[in-house]
Order: structure tokens, then C-alpha cells, then sequence
């Protein structure tokens, strides 16, 4: 199918010329003259007023529940492979900023992530996978920003109530030690520290912390605030100097691409620290080209951080295939380089954390907008996106009616930039498969003769990229395996003297978590188990059911087996089941149906058809005790099943149980 071309103005001998299409069989374009267009309504291009705001860059976030949790149990040369979509610079999204949950033991989204602090004298820097996954960032970029924000926060803080800033002094001494953690144990420098996920701010609690930092001597790390809406953290800040001076940025979440003008009277940096949000596909993508030019052009975002980094957690969980790829197989080695990576790439690999926006940028004029950026070093960087309203909604927020409709737009390089004499031309048009085409590079464009003016053909949903740098890429690897269910027999003896991450593969935590422990009093069978380790409630970021629960297996089984060995370690009170058919996870969790088998340390047992409890099938007593090995079988058959749409094997406990193999 022909391509059209970006259009530029040439003069040689008085002819107008025309540029070759950069593949075979693709028609050539005419240019078009620059006296004939110019003057009209050219978009100039100029730096010679001075330049506009500092760009700080694109990022996405792992966590806020578990997002990436299925990526460190993909065999390689695929993990690498995902990881260089994700990281390496030119080669795919290219990300300037990683930023990571801090592990608080709670429900956060799609999962739990484990805390470095369980308890007040309990440190271990080595749970979880976040740690390893800033390092694998760092390992292909190692000027990636790196960022951390806590969600929930282990129980302990509270001193009984579900509220972090109990005592500031010890919530800003919990979040220095994460930051000390990954200096000390991973040699990662942490960037910027946020203050509670989309919660409530505590103004002394921010000054507390900044106090803290400093005492540490960690200067470097930046403040971020407050990660939810842009008032009343703005308002404050204009009323406290004090609070003004200890943070150095304004983060908000699913801004629409607006800010509000107390964010900007406060003169500080304004991030779009979460966004995105939306299903990884063309309207996904859609949306995510749309935001990251208008974010800057409507609301003076410098930096826009993606939620969340790769769909790698169970697809049936909320929010689904939500990532910029899609890694949620690591049993097959399947994933799918999905089109949002491509459009992030149109922005990363053409500009740099440190780049300045040109004042010179904005919409165009039968819809769609543009943006400008250069080093200041002769380098220019210019995207033009034309997004349409069908095709870019992203899940939040309401998206006003606009329309796009095609044009051609003329742009004029003034200032410095007006003896440019050549441009690399970089293409992503979204939509029908026929039309679909995912960054690719088009012939150059040549300015010498042109005055600096050239032209482009837009018609809805494209994307181009134009720019002096000659490093872009589109990176390929071989194709990874085919896509494969869940195998249909599955075990785990949990048998692993060295762990190299505390969970065990394709277990999602949804509350509680779930360790990998060595019983060294056991000699036998049992000697190594997966043991839920919390025996207090987190404060909560959402609704985290009141029985421990972790998630593994395909949605789609309807007949299967779960067996399992399993302990109770609390007297009386404690208990342990196994499920199947378990329909719901994340944020729902507390409301999950399925089947449920449970027994109790008070010798009796149920069979439940909801994980609350409420719904009972039969009960009864059974001659069980606390600290012995029992070995609990749950048939499910179609037809005796009254559920059946979320078919995980589910492991969990009251508190003090270890369930195992």
C-alpha cells in the first residue's frame, strides 16, 4: 500500500522535486513549494525568545499492586527480551523514569508486594522483585530516573490504626531505610520519594521527612507530592513557605492533561506522575500519544509517568493487559510487544531528561497537536500527534468531544534551528490492520533549499516524529513462543535451598504474603514450604479481605484437583483452606466466590462458596490440631460447581498458618 510522505520544500534549477518513498513499491509524493505555503498558517518552530519549561521525561510505574509480578519467572533469552523493550535506549519505549511501589504488605491494585519491614526489628532487602527490576533498568540505562512511593505500609506503623502518620518521625525513618536499602544492597540511587499513593497528605509528615533524608545525608533525593490530585497539596504550598521549599515537584494522577493555576503560581516542576491506565491496545496507544504532547502543551506537565510498565500479573485481575507490553504467560515465554511501546518510543528516543520544550508549541488547527524539543546543543526533536476522540480515550478521566479531521500542516524553523538541513522522519498510524503502521522510518527530509519550511499530509490517528538525531531504532528480537494456557498439571514442593526471589513462581499474593521458608526442625518432606508471613493487618491502601490469599493457575479450568500439604501454627484460632473457581482478585478481592475448603485448628471444617465466609455448602467436625502436616484434597466437577469464572488454586490462612506443597 502507498505511504504518504512528509512533505518539504525544495528548490534545485527551478524545478519542484519529488522524494522517493523509503520501501519498494510505495508511491513517490510531490513536494510542495514553500512560497506557496508559508506565509499562511505556518506553525514556527523558534527559539529565539528563549525556550520553554525543562523537560524531565517519560516513565512508567511497576506496583501499585503486583503488576510485574509473573515477569521474574520468565525463562530467558525472553525476560532479557522484555526487558530491552522496556529499558534499552533505541530500541524500543526507551523509559526515562522507572518508578516502583515500596512494598507494604497490603493490597494495592492486582496484588500485594512485600514490605523490606514486616515488623520494627525485621529488615530484609532482598523481597520482592522490585529491587531487581531497578537494577535490570539501570543495567540498560544507567541514567534512568528512579523513583519510589509507598501504597500501603506494614501494620506496625499504625500502632493500631489504619493511618501512617501516627508517629511521622517512624514512617520518614521506614521510608529512609528503603532508600538506604537500595543504596547499601543494590547500589541503586533512589531519585525521588513520594508520600502516600492517591491518600491523604500530612504537611509536618513531608517536612519530617525531608528532615530525615537530610540527616542521612541523602540531599539528592527529591520530594514528590502529594500523587493524587493537584489542590490541596498546590493551595498548601502557596500558604506554607516552608512546605514550598522541601518539595521539589507537584505529582498528580490522571490529570486530563490540565493543571490548575495554583500548581503553577507555585513555580515547582508539574508531573503527571501516573497516567495511562488503558487497555494496550490502539485506543490504548491512542490515548498515550495524545497525552504526552498535551500534557506539556495544556497543562506545562514536564514528565509523564505511564501506569503501569508491563501487564505481567494474571490478565482476569482488575485492569487487565494495562501495561505499555503484555508479559502475563512466563510458564510459555509468550509476550506481546504491544502498540504503546511504539508510541512512547516517538517521544524517548529522540529527547533526554535535561531537553527544553520550545515556548513555540500547540494544537493544530483542524485538530490534533504538536510539540518541540531541543538540547540546545543544535538538536531538534519535533512529534505531531492527530489522535482522534474515538480512538484516544483513556480509562480516566471523561475525555471532552473534540474533532480531527485531515490537513496539511506547514512548520517553519526559525531561531537557530533555521539551517537545519536535514531531518529523520519516524511514522506510527493507528487503526485498521490494513493501515497500521507501528514506528516506522521514512525517508529523510532534506531543508537546504527550503527556507526551513516543510510540510505534512495528517490524517487522523498518526504520529510523527521529525529530528536531527540519527540514533532511533526499532528493535526486534526472534518471535517469542506461541501462546499457551496454564499447564493443566501443575505442582511445587517449594524445594529451593536459595531463593532468588522470596515468592514462588506464578503465585500472586492478593492479601498477605506468601514466602518461600526453610524448616530446618524438619528433616523430612516438609522441610521446605511457602509460609504466610504476616500476622497483623497492613494499613491499607484498598480493601484487603480478611483471610490471606494467594492466587495461581487459568481462569478457564472448570473440573480439576487441588491438592495441597498444609500446617496451622496458631491454637485454636487458627485455620487454612484450599479454593478453585475463585472468581475475583485485586481490589475485589474481598468479595471473591468460588469453592472453599477449610479447616480449623479447633477441629472443625467448611466448605464455603465465597471467601468471606458466608456462603456455607456443609460443615462439621474433624479431628485436626494446630502444628501438624495435613493433606487437603478439593475435587470441583462442572456440574456440582454453582462458580466458575476465575479458576485459580488459591492458598491462605488465619493468622499463624503456613501453607505448603
Amino acid at each position: 500500500m502507498a505511504e504518504r510522505l512528509p512533505q518539504a520544500s525544495r528548490q534545485r534549477g527551478g524545478k519542484a522535486m519529488t522524494a522517493a518513498a523509503g520501501s519498494a513499491g510505495r508511491a513517490a509524493v510531490p513536494l510542495l513549494l514553500c512560497a506557496l505555503l508559508v506565509p499562511g498558517g505556518a506553525y514556527v518552530l523558534d527559539d529565539s525568545d528563549g525556550l520553554g519549561r525543562e523537560f524531565d521525561g517519560i516513565g512508567a510505574v511497576s506496583g501499585g499492586g503486583a503488576t510485574s509480578r509473573l515477569l521474574v519467572n520468565y525463562p530467558e533469552p525472553y525476560r532479557s527480551q522484555i526487558l530491552d523493550y522496556l529499558f534499552k535506549p533505541n530500541f524500543g519505549a526507551s523509559l526515562h523514569i522507572l518508578k516502583v511501589e515500596i512494598g507494604g504488605d497490603g493490597q494495592t491494585t492486582d496484588g500485594t508486594e512485600p514490605s523490606h519491614m514486616h515488623y520494627a526489628l525485621d529488615e530484609n532487602y532482598f523481597r520482592g522483585y522490585e529491587w531487581w527490576l531497578m537494577k535490570e533498568a539501570k543495567k540498560r540505562n544507567p541514567n534512568i530516573i528512579l523513583m519510589g512511593l509507598p501504597w500501603s505500609f506494614p501494620g506496625w506503623l499504625g500502632k493500631g490504626f489504619n493511618w501512617p502518620y501516627v508517629n511521622l518521625q517512624l514512617t520518614a525513618y521506614y521510608v529512609m531505610t528503603w532508600i538506604v536499602g537500595a543504596k547499601h544492597y543494590h547500589d541503586l540511587d533512589i531519585d525521588y520519594i513520594g508520600i502516600w499513593n492517591e491518600r491523604s497528605f500530612d504537611i509536618n509528615y513531608i517536612k519530617v521527612l525531608r528532615r530525615m533524608l537530610n540527616y542521612q545525608g541523602l540531599h539528592r533525593v527529591k520530594i514528590i507530592a502529594s500523587d493524587n490530585l493537584w489542590e490541596p497539596i498546590s493551595a498548601s504550598m502557596l500558604l506554607d513557605t516552608e512546605l514550598l521549599n522541601v518539595i521539589d515537584v507537584i505529582g498528580a494522577h490522571y490529570p486530563g492533561t490540565r493543571t490548575v493555576r495554583d500548581a503553577r503560581l507555585t513555580k515547582k516542576k508539574l508531573w503527571s506522575s501516573e497516567d495511562f491506565s488503558t487497555l494496550n491496545n490502539d485506543v490504548g496507544a491512542g490515548c498515550l500519544g495524545r497525552i504526552l504532547n498535551q500534557n506539556y502543551i495544556n497543562g506545562y506537565m514536564t514528565a509523564t509517568i505511564a501506569w503501569n510498565l508491563v501487564a505481567s500479573y494474571y490478565e482476569q485481575l482488575p485492569y487487565g493487559r494495562c501495561g505499555l507490553m503484555t508479559a502475563q504467560e512466563p510458564w510459555s515465554g509468550h509476550y506481546a510487544v504491544e502498540p504503546p511501546i511504539w508510541v512512547t518510543a516517538h517521544t524517548t528516543q529522540f529527547t533526554q531528561p535535561g531537553w527544553y520544550y520550545l515556548k513555540t508549541v500547540g494544537h493544530l488547527e483542524k485538530g490534533g497537536s504538536y510539540v518541540a524539543l531541543t538540547d540546545g546543543l543544535g538538536n531538534l526533536t519535533i512529534i505531531v500527534e492527530t489522535m482522534s476522540h474515538k480512538h484516544s480515550r483513556c480509562i480516566r478521566p471523561f475525555l471532552p468531544y473534540f474533532n480531527v479531521s485531515h490537513q496539511f500542516a506547514t512548520f517553519l524553523l526559525k531561531g537557530s534551528f533555521s539551517e537545519i538541513p536535514e531531518l529523520q522522519v519516524w511514522y506510527t498510524r493507528l487503526g485498521k490492520p490494513s493501515k497500521r503502521f507501528l514506528f516506522k522510518q521514512l525517508d529523510s527530509l532534506w531543508l537546504l533549499d527550503s527556507g526551513g519550511a516543510f510540510t505534512l499530509e495528517l490524517q487522523e490517528d498518526e504520529l510523527f516524529t521529525l529530528t536531527t538525531l540519527t540514533t532511533g531504532g526499532k528493535g526486534s528480537c526472534p518471535p517469542p513462543p506461541e501462546s499457551q494456557p496454564f499447564p493443566q498439571v501443575y505442582e511445587d514442593d517449594f524445594d529451593v535451598d536459595y531463593p532468588f526471589f522470596s515468592e514462588a513462581p506464578n503465585f500472586a499474593d492478593q492479601t498477605g504474603v506468601f514466602e518461600y521458608f526453610t524448616n530446618i526442625e524438619d528433616p523430612g518432606e516438609h522441610r521446605f514450604t511457602l509460609r504466610q508471613v504476616l500476622n497483623q493487618r497492613p494499613i491499607t491502601w484498598a480493601a484487603d479481605a480478611y483471610n490471606t490469599i494467594s492466587v495461581i493457575g487459568d481462569y478457564k479450568w472448570s473440573n480439576l484437583t487441588v491438592r495441597c500439604d498444609v500446617y496451622i501454627e496458631t491454637p485454636e484460632k487458627g485455620g487454612v483452606f484450599i479454593a478453585g473457581r475463585v472468581n475475583k482478585g485485586g481490589i475485589l478481592i474481598r468479595s471473591a466466590r468460588g469453592v472453599f475448603f477449610w479447616i480449623f485448628a479447633n477441629g472443625t471444617y467448611k466448605v464455603t462458596g465465597d471467601l468471606a465466609g458466608w456462603i456455607i455448602y456443609a460443615l462439621g467436625h474433624v479431628d485436626v490440631t494446630a502444628n501438624r502436616w495435613y493433606t487437603l484434597t478439593l475435587i470441583i466437577k462442572e456440574d456440582t460447581s454453582l462458580f466458575g469464572i476465575f479458576s485459580f488454586l488459591n492458598q491462605s490462612r488465619y493468622p499463624g498458618s503456613i501453607p505448603a506443597h
